[in-house]
């Protein structure tokens, strides 16, 4: 993968991917229908369409909650990376099922008066004095934004610097949804299922994003300490798995993964040169380590990607000595080649 312009290609586990997604998003539908339908409203039918407009909002919410969840729980547990590498396909559905849920709400609600549809929205949204709309629309535009620049080629255009901090407003998409809820249908919600739910999303996705945090803090805190030279001790060679690496945080430094493979330690920057993913995470897929977020590959000995594609990340020297490996986190720069080191005992467990 590169992030030259090309066309969007769906492997195989990509279309099974999105066949799951399409089908729980159904299988959500269907289940909101069936349990409208089997507990109408006192002395009133379901209405179909109010029915589709809440369940395709609620759908909208329930998918940017896990679009937030995955990150810290692919830091927390591996098992959840193969969420992590296709969230691009979870923010679009996103925003086709908040964008459906705000077409149903503009004809059914605001299509049959004689101002015009999106006049009579922005108009007649106050609820409790508060314009609760506004803020639906506002999470709607962001993620639109997102879900149209969701490929790599607006990622090359805008710059990667650029182009996370457009999609880090997700967070404030989600701020402005739970404004949206609190302050439009809540209020004349009798049931207090949605509001739990609302404040079980709200606490649990604060409290996620907390013990991921910690545990980052708490690795960079426990930073190696330099022996000689600038050269720091970063860990006993025997525990770094065959093609996995073992990351270590240099105080004032970035983060450094040394990979093990072929009989060989290799030392590279951490950070991914696409939307600088975690290195580290991953692993060595045909002599090259691969980001766990997109699949971005780098030869371990000289941080370049293989040919034609032409990113390149930093290096780093290494040496042995006994059981410890002993690093100059002084990073060369990107595309350096560093021949790697061999082990004491090749192939030793």
């Amino acid at each position: 993968m590169s992030v030259t312009y090309t066309g969007v290609g769906w492997n195989r586990h990509k279309r099974i991917y999105d066949l799951f997604l399409a089908l729980a998003i159904l299988g959500y539908l269907g289940v909101f229908f069936a349990l409208a339908q089997a507990r109408p409203t006192p002395g009133n039918a379901p209405d179909p369409v109010v029915t589709l407009i809440r369940a395709s909002g609620t759908g909208a919410m329930a998918l940017l909650v896990v679009i937030l969840c995955v990150g810290p729980l692919a830091r927390l547990d591996t098992r959840f990376l193969p969420l992590l590498y296709n969230r691009r396909h979870l923010g679009v559905a996103t925003f086709a099922l908040a964008l459906v849920h705000a077409l149903l709400v503009v004809l059914y609600y605001h299509g049959f008066g004689d101002l015009n549809p999106l006049i009579s929205l922005l108009v007649n949204t106050s609820r409790a004095g508060v314009p609760f709309e506004y803020f639906g629309i506002g999470a709607l535009m962001i993620l639109f934004l997102m879900a149209a620049t969701s490929h790599d080629f607006w990622l090359r255009n805008l710059t990667p610097r650029v182009w996370k901090s457009l999609h880090t407003s997700v967070y404030l998409a989600f701020v402005l949804l739970v404004a949206h809820v609190a302050f439009g249908a809540l209020q004349s919600e009798r049931s207090v299922a949605y509001p739990a739910l609302l404040a079980i999303a709200i606490v649990g996705l604060g409290a996620l994003h907390l013990v991921a945090g910690r545990r980052e803090t708490a690795r960079d805190a426990d930073a190696p300490v330099e022996i000689d030279d600038h050269w720091i001790d970063a860990g006993a060679w025997r525990d770094i798995p065959e093609s996995r690496a073992h990351v270590v945080c240099p105080r004032n430094g970035e983060r450094v993964a040394i990979f093990r493979h072929a009989g060989a330690l290799s030392a590279i920057g951490n950070l991914c040169a696409h939307q600088q993913g975690p290195l580290g995470e991953g692993r060595i897929i045909d002599g090259c380590v691969t980001c766990p977020w997109h699949g971005y590959q780098y030869r371990p000995a000289d941080g370049q990607s293989p040919p034609p594609f032409t990113e390149t990340i930093p290096t780093y020297h290494l040496r042995i000595e006994g059981e410890r490996v002993l690093l100059d986190p002084r990073a060369n720069p990107p595309g350096t080649p560093v021949e790697p080191v061999p082990l004491p005992e090749e192939g030793a467990p």
